[in-house]
């Protein structure tokens, strides 16, 4: 085989692969159409409880972890700032509008160690479930060193609704 045909083979490859890429990435959209955008920024949501920069990482489908969320710019690691306040958290990702997470939507906060396509030390994630439209969703965020993720975790623990955070409080100790 002369080099011209290698070199046809080879980006006919490149060229097909990303073709593939490409029409993955569009067909995940279209099946995830029906989550709704991240609700925008109230007005007014009064003094913040904590506020960080971070890396946003990735946000899946809750149980599903390999079932990454394409749609409303989640899609995509970025650097984020956070801010929590007691109606919610504001997650303003860089290059996209910054979204609003209603305290009433989450479900939980913890750590984790692996996301899609992240591993980190142990408990390097902090992994924020709540709801999307009717879609339980895990979004995990990494909080840029030297801050520690304490702050903002006890932050959002401390808007959690009452009775959802006890109704985990009492699965977890079933399990």
């Amino acid at each position: 085989m002369d080099r011209t045909a290698s070199t046809t083979i080879v980006i006919s490859i490149i060229v097909l692969s990303l073709l593939g890429m490409v029409l993955g990435w569009r067909a995940r959209k279209k099946r995830q159409s029906h989550l709704p955008r991240l609700a925008a920024v109230p007005e007014t949501l009064g003094a913040p409880l904590h506020s960080a920069r971070l890396f946003y990482v990735a946000t899946t489908i809750a149980d599903d972890p390999l079932n990454r969320v394409a749609v409303s710019g989640l899609g995509f690691r970025a650097r984020a700032d956070v801010s929590v306040s007691s109606l919610g958290i504001v997650l303003d990702l860089a290059g996209q509008d910054a979204g609003f997470i209603p305290a009433a939507d989450l479900i939980r906060v913890a750590r984790a160690t692996w996301t899609i396509d992240r591993v980190v030390e142990r408990d390097g994630l902090i992994a924020l479930t709540w709801t999307l439209g009717d879609t339980a969703v895990d979004s995990y965020l990494r909080v840029v060193e030297p801050e520690s993720p304490v702050a903002l975790i006890a932050a959002i623990e401390s808007i959690l609704d009452d009775s959802t955070h006890s109704e985990l409080q009492s699965e977890s100790e079933t399990e």
